[in-house]
């Protein structure tokens, strides 16, 4: 079933418009988390994209759609972060523009999910705790696979009851093209927890999202680092310094032509 337009004539689709319609494509288990584990018989993997995603860029799409593909995904969920413990001293967006954001950066792929688990939930957020709670929804015949960057990975065996994450999902460490995985991989075994992880080679990772927030505060253009319906959002919600533009405008969809020395702008 596809997404239908908006009403409103904006070209926009609104984060609220998207989820009313995901909602009826797929059943939600609890919330907003996908139905898995109904045939005993088969077994299921989710994909848990975890991140701040602030903002959301290609880099995390391509990373989860490469994750999809190599490990045989069910789904994809991205879950933007409540309140990480990592970043308790540092400026982030709010909960609902992150998730807004991801919500229309993942509405035209039929495999990938936005989900507020982790922003509708009080306090600091802690992946152990996450995936605790996932694996008190699912049944055991859906495995866990949780996707982040291979620079966590390193530092994963420091994190809140490390032990409990390794015993709950599988790890997948997305890598860019020459990153030198000694580190993590040492980490990993000199760890006393037997944590599966598995690395993936993901070219588009050399996008980060403090980039295009210093893109933003000096006026430059997202246009491919992030969908467009992003770049859109955050003119519209002047968010890292941004100025509210036309639609047409943060689009590039407005041009100018010349006739005798006079101008006129025209939508293409």
């Amino acid at each position: 079933m596809p997404l239908r337009e908006p009403d409103d004539g904006s070209g926009v689709l609104s984060p609220a418009h998207i989820a009313s319609q995901k909602l009826r494509i797929r059943t939600p288990a609890c919330g907003d988390l996908p139905l898995l584990g109904s045939d005993p018989k088969k077994h299921y993997r989710l994909g848990i994209m975890g991140g701040t995603f602030d903002p959301i860029h290609h880099g995390h799409l391509v990373c989860a759609e490469t994750a999809f593909d190599a490990l045989n995904l069910d789904v994809v969920v991205f879950m933007p972060a409540g309140s990480p413990a990592f970043k308790q001293h540092v400026h982030v967006s709010s909960g609902e523009d992150r998730y807004a954001m991801t919500l229309l950066a993942t509405s035209d792929n039929p495999h990938f999910m936005a989900s507020r688990f982790e922003i509708d939930r009080e306090g600091v957020t802690y992946t152990a705790e996450t995936l605790r709670l996932l694996r008190s929804i699912y049944p055991n015949n859906v495995e866990l696979f949780f996707i982040t960057g291979a620079d966590a990975i390193a530092d994963i065996v420091r994190w809140k009851d490390a032990g409990n994450i390794a015993d709950l999902a599988h790890l997948v460490g997305a890598t860019r093209p020459g990153y030198d995985l000694r580190h993590a991989q040492a980490a990993i075994e000199e760890s006393p927890y037997d944590f599966q992880v598995t690395y993936l080679e993901v070219p588009a990772l050399a996008i980060s999202s403090s980039y295009l927030r210093r893109r933003v505060e000096e006026g430059q253009s997202l246009r491919y680092l992030t969908p467009d319906a992003v770049t859109g959002y955050i003119h519209k919600h002047e968010l890292y310094g941004a100025r509210s533009l036309s639609y047409g405008s943060v689009m590039g969809l407005e041009k100018t032509r010349v006739y005798d020395g006079a101008t006129e702008e025209v939508t293409a």
